[in-house]
């Protein structure tokens, strides 16, 4: 399985996963999985983290490295795929996570279920 986990998902897994449901560690967990972190989560965190909304005391990007997740970039054809959504999520972060996601076949793995209502596969975290 091919997952993308989104700003929370990161951040529980960067505390140690305690905030994370069962499947959603087992899923991050399995070797056989490859896990991806988008760069517009990098960027949501970075800009809640200038405003303090959000302390991190940790470099995101050499966690991600370290936990063997890869960097997803924006493309413009994830920008394109963004247009075609539905509106049932406003947040520009959220909906190019799943345009990201639909685009290159990814699981999300998210708390927000509101997200169910996108047609793309979600691990509920």
């Amino acid at each position: 399985m091919r997952l993308l986990v989104d700003g929370h998902v990161l951040l529980s897994w960067l505390r140690g996963s305690g905030g994370l449901s069962p499947d959603a560690v087992a899923a991050i967990r399995s070797r056989t999985n490859d896990v991806f972190v988008s760069v517009a989560t990098l960027w949501e965190l970075a800009i809640k983290h200038s405003l303090g909304k959000l302390k991190v005391d940790v470099d995101l990007r050499e966690h991600v490295r370290e936990q063997r997740f890869e960097e997803l970039p924006i493309t413009a054809d994830h920008a394109a795929a963004v247009r075609d959504l539905p509106p049932h999520h406003r947040d520009p972060f959220d909906r190019m996570l799943v345009a990201q996601a639909r685009c290159e076949g990814l699981t999300l793995v998210t708390h927000d279920r509101a997200m169910t209502a996108y047609d793309v596969p979600i691990v509920i975290a």
